[in-house]
């Protein structure tokens, strides 16, 4: 079986930095040598909150993100959570795969659960990580890039795959997890970076917002700028940002800024940042919401396609 790529993001805001080196710089190397699906998980806005927000522009505007930094719908399916039904179908056999207790046991629910804004937790949140099950396994994933907290989720897709195998005959293969090679980028307040947080530069911020976000990270009171993760771990995070954007290891850039202090660190970050996103922001200037809604309705009609032959293997194998 040939290998599948499946990755996504949730709209609750637009991307930043962090998404784009973690994740977003990766799939537009592998469009070109895997099928790739990139989701827009809407449904999972409401697993955490009470009500999605301005899920509709979030929406668009995540897709322009993805187009702007390369990713081409010629190449991968770009498509939304709610506009496959098939696939949200599958998690009705798919729950019958789990337990209540092998739910509850989750790690990464469990953290999730205790950052929630919701008032009360929701069924919903657990059945999350089978629901995640469901995206991957509806086109076949074999591949799946995710950082080290969302591998529990990867383990549930893996167990309910070869269960479903072992009850109903082969038809799932074994998704594994893709581990991005780059170093885990702070937020600008030394905390993990978030859209939610205000402490993340995003993709599609102007030259002067990037330059006032980065004027207000943490430094130290240190002239001498090294690279030290645990002892100066906020000056650490922005010479692996400046480094990234140039191309340059982190150490190479705090040898070059030596005793300028952190007033020139936050300089040499910033004209780095703006420098390397000008194309990516030049590409999101020329396209439009229209450009973005034909693509996502271009992509959910590939994918609901590929969801319905799932669907129906999946009803064939159970006997229905």
């Amino acid at each position: 079986m040939n290998d599948v790529v499946l990755t996504g993001d949730r709209p609750t805001g637009p991307l930043h930095l962090g998404h784009y080196f973690g994740s977003l710089a990766n799939r537009v190397e592998l469009q070109g040598r895997l099928p790739l699906y990139v989701l827009v998980a809407d449904y999972q806005v409401i697993t955490d909150r009470d009500v999605p927000g301005e899920i509709r522009r979030h929406t668009t505007g995540l897709v322009l993100d993805q187009l702007a930094t390369g990713i081409d719908p010629a190449r991968a399916t770009i498509f939304q959570h709610s506009a496959i039904p098939e696939l949200n179908q599958l998690l009705l056999p798919f729950l019958s795969l789990v337990s209540v207790a092998e739910l509850g046991r989750n790690p990464t629910v469990k953290d999730e659960i205790a950052h929630s804004s919701q008032r009360a937790v929701s069924g919903l949140m657990f059945t999350y990580p089978v629901h995640q099950a469901a995206d991957i396994l509806f086109c076949k994933g074999t591949l799946v890039p995710v950082g080290k907290d969302q591998l529990p989720h990867l383990e549930v897709a893996r167990l309910v795959a070869r269960r479903f195998n072992e009850r109903y005959g082969p038809v799932f293969p074994l998704p594994e997890a893709m581990m991005g090679a780059q170093p885990l980028l702070k937020g600008l307040d030394g905390g993990k970076m978030s859209k939610s947080r205000g402490n993340a530069i995003a993709l599609s911020a102007t030259e002067d917002e990037t330059a006032a976000l980065i004027r207000k990270a943490r430094t130290d009171s240190e002239r001498l700028i090294t690279f030290d993760e645990e002892r100066r771990p906020e000056v650490a995070n922005l010479l692996t940002l400046g480094g990234l954007c140039l191309g340059r290891t982190p150490r190479e850039l705090a040898e070059e800024i030596g005793d300028g202090g952190a007033a020139t660190l936050k300089r040499v970050v910033t004209e780095a940042v703006n420098e390397f996103l000008r194309p990516i922001r030049k590409r999101r200037a020329e396209l439009s919401e229209a450009d973005a809604r034909r693509v996502l309705a271009e992509g959910n009609e590939r994918a609901r396609e590929r969801a319905a032959r799932t669907l129906e293997e999946v009803r064939s194998a159970m006997g229905f």
